[in-house]
């Protein structure tokens, strides 16, 4: 590549330069668990003139799935179910529920802002290199590097994520066992030929919204059945301390539950680069999603507040993931096990697409040069990243071991996956306000008068999740009981800085492209006008 082209003219010549590289639409469906089918915005086929594909005349009979958010049945439900017992402990009913609409405005307000840089650099496609404009000239190539090591950390942490919690090292080591089986198989699944992927969407999403529809129907009529609703004092008004912390920072620990499971909706814009007109569809996407996600989330938490018994009630039941049991309680003996099959399938699905889309974004910033081993592992075999696909898999196997030796692992875990995409926001945001606020091109989805207020409003919430995510859960703090998420982070970004002085600067970002992308579209000041 040329040494002062535009990202965006670095991306369309991306597709002569290396014509077998792999498609990331899959990177983008049904990521987090958001989407869901809307045939009338996707494509089965590949397109000729579309970026990051495989070569139509090398592997003609190659489809896959475009699936984008709007219109879209979500998995808020999964997410909710794995982190409720957590948010329960940390404030009880009152401060799981207020806690959650927090979070909900306020990423509402953060997936805005990420939205109109999408709308901005619709070619960019990937979450560092919107962080690299955001920095403009001066610090771009630097954000570009950090966000990029920590979008690939979140990811691929994310993959390592699984509901459990056990001070029996006996029994930890069982559960590490069989997590290490399903997530082998994950990523065994992704190393099958692309042509089988639309039908693990298909079946992903067939799941998704059979768990749905379970909770939402079956579980509220066989708990008037059984144990009875709460009244709405006792659903809405009761507070509990499970954490050990002090009563205010135990009631703060609540958005480790709530702020986690809406974090990722940048992932939807990474398929803009393959969308018509993409500098409103793609931006709408990731508007949209979150917005989905937030209030199906919001209604799946109510249900539960009155579902589920007093904390007292529901912690005895004891187990990794309490909801087990409690489905046992609920649905009875047959029931239960059926609907714990159900759900034990829709998320290894997502894990496998979880892995499907850690593996394209790694392959991404490898192809850039920023990872380690860059050549082997952007090199393409048989039309895929497999190298991508076998380190996602490595690296999540081996943050996996970290249920060994921590009885807090899953809460770490869950800190560590969403800690660098909530620092990633952030710093796009700090960016946007400081390094590039009138020199960024004119997006099609535009914030309007909203923008800098919604940018600072961005940086303190992120600032905020950060700081939440990074604290100890269980106190008093002790060696296994330690969040060792701050750890991770400390390290990815030390890595970071590492690629980011030791790439010479032609091989990747240079000053001078950067400030040509920023003038490619017509930069100035924001459009004046909120869609």
């Amino acid at each position: 590549m040329g040494e002062h082209r535009s990202i965006e003219e670095s991306i369309d010549k991306g597709l002569v330069d290396n014509p077998a590289e792999p498609s990331s639409n899959t990177e983008d469906a049904i990521v987090l668990f958001r989407f869901s089918i809307d045939p009338s915005v996707y494509s089965t086929t590949f397109q000729p003139h579309s970026v990051r594909i495989f070569n139509q005349s090398t592997h003609p009979t190659i489809q896959v799935l475009r699936l984008t958010p709007p219109k879209a049945a979500l998995y808020f439900v999964g997410g909710v179910r794995v982190t409720f017992s957590t948010g329960i402990a940390a404030g009880g009913n009152l401060a799981y529920w207020t806690s959650f609409i927090i979070s909900c405005v306020f990423t509402f307000i953060t997936a805005a802002v990420i939205a109109e840089i999408c709308s901005s650099l619709p070619l960019a496609g990937s979450i560092y290199l919107w962080a690299a404009e955001a920095g403009g000239p001066r610090f771009g190539r630097l954000f570009g590097f950090v966000v990029a090591w920590w979008s690939t950390t979140a990811w691929t942490t994310f993959c390592a994520n699984f509901p459990s919690d056990s001070s029996d090292v006996k029994f930890r080591a069982l559960q590490w066992i069989t997590t290490e089986i399903m997530l082998a198989l994950a990523a065994i699944w992704n190393l099958l030929p692309p042509r089988y992927f639309k039908w693990i969407f298909y079946l992903s999403t067939s799941f998704v919204i059979l768990d749905f529809l379970l909770n939402i129907i079956w579980l509220p009529i066989a708990t008037a059945r059984t144990i009875g609703f709460r009244s709405p004092h006792d659903a809405f008004m009761t507070t509990y301390n499970g954490t050990g912390a002090p009563d205010a920072w135990n009631w703060c620990l609540s958005f480790l539950a709530t702020a986690g499971i809406l974090i990722g909706f940048d992932a939807s814009g990474h398929v803009a680069e393959e969308t018509k007109n993409a500098a409103v569809t793609a931006a709408r996407g990731i508007f949209w999603s979150t917005i989905i996600s937030g209030i199906g989330g919001f209604i799946v938490v109510i249900l539960f507040l009155f579902c589920v018994p007093d904390a007292d009630t529901f912690f005895s039941f004891g187990g990794p993931q309490p909801f087990v049991p409690l489905y046992a309680v609920i649905l009875g003996d047959g029931g239960h096990i059926f609907m714990n099959i159900i759900c034990i399938v829709a998320l290894w699905f997502n894990t496998a697409i979880a892995v499907l889309a850690a593996s394209r974004l790694v392959f991404a910033v490898a192809r850039d040069g920023v990872l380690p081993f860059s050549g082997w592992v952007s090199k393409v075999i048989d039309g895929q990243p497999r190298n991508a696909v076998l380190v996602v898999w490595g690296v999540s196997a081996i943050i996996t071991c970290t249920i060994l030796p921590s009885a807090v692992a899953f809460t770490s875990l869950v800190s560590a996956a969403g800690v660098p995409s909530a620092a990633a926001y952030g710093l796009i945001c700090l960016g946007r306000l400081f390094c590039t606020p009138k020199t960024f091109p004119k997006p099609a989805w535009s914030l309007g008068r909203l923008s800098k207020p919604f940018q600072a409003i961005a940086v303190l919430w992120n600032s905020w999740v950060v700081a939440i995510l990074y604290s100890p859960y269980v106190w008093p703090v002790e060696a296994d009981t330690l969040n060792y998420a701050p750890v991770i982070m400390a390290a990815t970004t030390v890595l970071a800085l590492i690629s980011w002085w030791v790439t010479p600067a032609e091989r990747w970002l240079p000053s001078q492209r950067i400030q040509e992308t920023l003038e490619a579209r017509g930069a100035g000041d924001l459009v004046e006008e909120v869609h």
